[in-house]
């Protein structure tokens, strides 16, 4: 196949062979049965896992605020070979990341507190720890109420208590 001076290589190329059929409109893009056909798929995938998905969102945050428990746990642990006590429930566990200035007062209190943040983390739900201290299955308790912040309920619900813990 020879080219004459008048052509170019692009305008070759895009011409293709002699044999070639001209492209038509009809052979760009997709039909709309194959666009259906994907967007059924699609569904199906989506009815299926979705709910998959989203039932583990609740099993991440119980295992969140479980670790948390953990870490608190341990925080009072530190504060109390510090101070030789837990704080009280009145001090709470603001004294985690503050020396309390209620009675009773530790005498020794590290100075960055016991918490990597300055914060007294909340819940994965976004509500605050019950702190006990005394408390009446421990030396103290730490309570969640679980997704809706109340005592009681079951599941997502479910309280969730440090005691209780493995």
């Amino acid at each position: 196949m020879r080219m004459s001076s008048s052509e170019t290589v692009s305008s070759f190329i895009k011409r293709g062979t002699r044999n070639q059929r001209p492209e038509t409109r009809q052979q760009k893009g997709f039909t709309l049965i194959e666009v259906l056909v994907v967007v059924f798929i699609l569904g199906i995938l989506a009815a299926l896992v979705a709910p998959k998905m989203l039932g583990r969102t609740d099993d991440a945050k119980i295992a969140q605020t479980k670790l948390q428990m953990k870490n608190l746990e341990t925080a009072l642990k530190l504060y109390k070979l510090d101070s030789g006590m837990f704080p009280t429930t009145d001090q709470g566990l603001e004294a985690l990341v503050k020396k309390p200035e209620t009675e009773p007062v530790p005498k020794k209190y590290k100075d960055d507190g016991y918490l990597e943040k300055t914060t007294i983390p909340k819940d994965a739900w976004g509500n605050p720890y019950l702190y006990l201290s005394p408390g009446s299955h421990r030396d103290f308790d730490i309570i969640s109420y679980g997704s809706d912040g109340k005592p009681g309920g079951e599941g997502k619900d479910a309280d969730i208590k440090n005691w209780e813990l493995e």
